[in-house]
Order: C-alpha cells, then structure tokens, then sequence
C-alpha cells in the first residue's frame, strides 16, 4: 500500500522542444535563480518565481500555460506543505515558551559526564531540532551551549559542534522540516517510511558529524565560550514542563506517523479497524494537528501558561515562517513547470538510458544548487523538481531513499554564500578560516555520510 502525503501531480508532459533544447532552457533557468540569489540578493521566492517563468519561455512554453503550471504547483505546494509547516512552528514555538526545551537540555546534560558530555549534547540538538526549524534551534540552544561549554570547561567547538550536527541532520533528513516535507510531496514518497528512513541514516550521521568529529576539530580550533549569555538566560520560565511529559509530547506526532507506515507494511488490509484508524491519526496532517493540541495542554499546564499566553505562543511561531512557506510554494511552482515543459522526463529518460545511480544523481544535484545558491531549502525543492519523474519507476522504499539523498546533498560545505554560515561564525566567535575547518566541513560530513548510508539502504530496498 502506497500512500503519499501529500498528492501532487507529476505525471509526464509531453515535451514542447527536443531534449537538447529543454536542457538548455533548464540550466539557463537554474543559473537564473542562482544568479538573481547570489548576486543580485534577490529573496529566493521572487528568484524561484521568474526563474520558473525563464525556463518556460526558453523551452517555448505558451506563457499562459506557464503561468497556469507555476500557479497550480505553487497552490497545490501550499496547500499540502504549508499547513504542516505552520503547525510544526506552532509546535516548537510552544516548545520553546513553555520552558520545554530547556527542561529537555537541563535533564541530558545534567546526567552526563565530561566523557559523554558531546554525546549528550548531540542527542539534544536531535531532540530540538526534531519539531524546530535550525535557525530556531540555534537560537534557542546557544545560551546553553555557552553555559555547558563554561561550567564543563570544554572546548565551545567540543560541545557545539555535536548539537549544530544533530540539528543540521534533522533539518535536513527528517521530516517535518520544509525541505524534507516539499521533497517527499514532489516526489510523492510515504511520508512514515520516509520518516523512519531518515531516523536510520540520521543517528550513525549524527555520531560521524557530532561526537566523532568534534573530537578532532576541537584540535584544531581551541576556543572559549564568548561571554554573549549568562546562566540566567537559560532560565526563562519559573514553572515548567517535566522532562517525561516534554520528551512523550516532542516524540507523538512521530511515534503516531510511524505507527501508519507500519501498520501500512504489516496489515495492508483497509478493511482492519486498526489499518483505518492508523491511517487517519497517522496522517502528517493529523499528526502534526494532534500533536500541536496535546502541547497546548502538557506544555500549557506544565509551565502555567494562561489561555492568553498560550494563544501569543502559538500566533507568534507564523509570522516567522511566512519566508520559508513562499519559498517552498514557489519551489513547488517551479517543479510544476519543469514537469508540464516535459524537462523533468528528459532528465529521467537520460538516467534511464546512462545507467547512473538514481540515488547518486539526486545528491549531486542538491549538491549543485546548494554551493551556488547556499540555501539547503532551494537546493532541496529544485532538485526534487527536475528529478520528480524518476519515480516512476522506482518502488516506495526507492522513493523515500530519493527524498534523502536529496536532503543529504542540501546540506553540503555552507560557505560565505550561506545564511548559517555567518550565524554560527558570529555566535561561536570564530574567523571566516575557523568556521570553514568546523562547520563547513561538518556540514560536508554529514552531507557525505548521509549519502554512503543512504547507497548502503538501497543495496537491501
């Protein structure tokens, strides 16, 4: 039983120009948009947007054909993307507020040895960067990584280095992250087998890039905590959620979409009450929706938070993925047009015919976008576009195995073209040489990594 989440059309276009001609009209529309983004800093949603429009009148689309492909790939995006980012935002804005988030950090670290302490803090930047997005993450755990770095009287690159790697790799490989989730809508994988892929390629990723590696880059770049916080910013809520609860709330939206894939794996039978009720609860939508009203309780009554309070959290968490939602419709707009210009089946008729790696093309041409435009997002939702006809041919394993490597070739070397880049420089303190020989290559790393796991999955799928 197959289910995608959620339904976009990518079904073959007839082509409107010769494969030469439409390769062409692809590459001029990607340097448009790398060119609009790095050079003229134009907001990668209006870059998307006329990059679409580029490839169309190249190719020789109709250009009321064009406009009608990027709006219905944009709408249809929208529409199911976007409420599920909305509602993880609500989610990890709640998180965040109710003192959740800190109660999480507290209880790993404070049973953790000097020995474990980066182990400890890799499984907190996995465990925030789960229902949050990475600027936000890193928002909210820089305070706590100065402290630890401080009070434990380890290096800031031994500590910080595993918790950005745990968040970097949630970002990237798990949904509901907006590049995992518009990558698994464009390229219509099951959103559950995709989940429980990504957790399988996301922890040995996470020891290689986190633990491992910041053994050896603290070597090489010994630096202090930046006096930028104090131990009464990490303390922001008198009461607040138990560790039990907090942990139980971040973990249910998962426990119940994994829960449908394997109910869709072992039952397959639509007639069991269980299959349907799981195929109800288990739907990201449902999911993500029941675990947003839970919060509002276990978060809400954890920390004392009023109705008032609680209904400020969960507004305040939209206006700040307003960007990340146009972008990733206009991701969709633009994949709808590579599509409907019969772009994408060229590329998937020459996979066909060259024998290469379906899964190894994927991540290079993340990788691509990713060192010219140094958005892991637009990386993530181009490459899902040119490579949505591959699927196909492909099983529903094969698919969701196509989403990660996609969303490990996102994440490859950030450089000075990066927002992230210049985040995690100005924070930890580090010169532009520094930050390239820890964060840039710990991005590489996982980028690398997720690849090799990935390949290794598909030997036995």
């Amino acid at each position: 039983m197959r289910t995608a989440a959620p339904d976009i059309v990518v079904a073959a276009a007839q082509p409107v120009a010769g494969s030469a001609h439409l390769i062409v009209a692809a590459l001029i529309g990607i340097a448009v948009i790398v060119l609009l983004i790095t050079q003229l800093k134009l907001h990668p949603f209006l870059s998307l947007t006329i990059g679409s429009f580029v490839v169309a009148i190249v190719a020789g689309e109709n250009l009321a054909k064009a406009i009608e492909s990027f709006t219905t790939g944009f709408g249809e995006t929208a529409a199911g993307v976007g409420t599920l980012i909305a509602l993880g935002a609500m989610f990890g804005k709640l998180l965040a507020d109710s003192g959740g988030a800190d109660e999480i950090v507290d209880t790993i670290v404070g049973r953790s040895s000097d020995r474990t302490l980066p182990w400890a803090m890799a499984l907190v930047g996995a465990l925030i960067g789960l229902p949050m997005f990475f600027e936000i993450g890193l928002v909210l755990l820089m305070p706590v990584i100065m402290l630890v770095s401080r009070r434990s009287g380890q290096s800031l690159i031994a500590v910080g280095i595993p918790t950005l790697a745990g968040l970097s790799v949630m970002h990237g490989l798990v949904p509901p992250h907006p590049g995992p989730l518009v990558a698994i809508a464009a390229l219509e994988a099951d959103l559950g087998i995709t989940l429980a892929l990504g957790v399988l390629v996301a922890i040995p990723t996470v020891v290689l890039a986190g633990p491992v590696f910041a053994r050896y880059a603290a070597r090489w770049v010994d630096v202090p905590a930046p006096e930028l916080f104090s131990a009464d910013d990490t303390s922001k809520r008198e009461h607040r959620p138990t560790f039990a609860v907090t942990l139980f709330t971040v973990l249910l939206p998962v426990v119940l979409m994994l829960a449908k894939a394997v109910a869709d794996i072992v039952i397959d039978d639509e007639s069991q009450p269980v299959q349907q009720a799981l195929d109800i609860i288990g739907t990201p939508l449902v999911a993500l929706l029941i675990g947003v009203l839970v919060a509002l309780v276990t978060f809400g009554r954890g920390a004392h938070m009023s109705r008032q309070e609680l209904t400020a959290s969960v507004e305040s968490g939209l206006p700040p993925i307003a960007g990340i939602l146009l972008i990733v419709a206009a991701g969709g707009g633009f994949k709808q047009t590579l599509v409907d210009t019969g772009i994408g089946q060229v590329v998937a008729d020459f996979v066909a015919d060259s024998g290469l790696s379906v899964l190894l093309l994927a991540w290079l041409v993340a990788v691509f976008i990713r060192l010219a435009t140094g958005s892991a997002t637009v990386a993530t939702v181009t490459a899902s576009g040119i490579l949505a006809p591959l699927v196909n041919d492909l099983s529903t394993g094969e698919t969701s195995l196509l989403v990660l490597a996609i969303g490990a070739g996102s994440l490859f070397f950030s450089h000075v073209n990066d927002a992230g880049f210049w985040l995690v420089k100005e924070y930890f303190g580090l010169t532009v040489g520094q930050n390239i020989k820890t964060w840039s290559l710990m991005e590489t790393i996982i980028s690398v990594a997720g690849l090799v796991f990935v390949l290794l999955l598909g030997l036995v799928i």
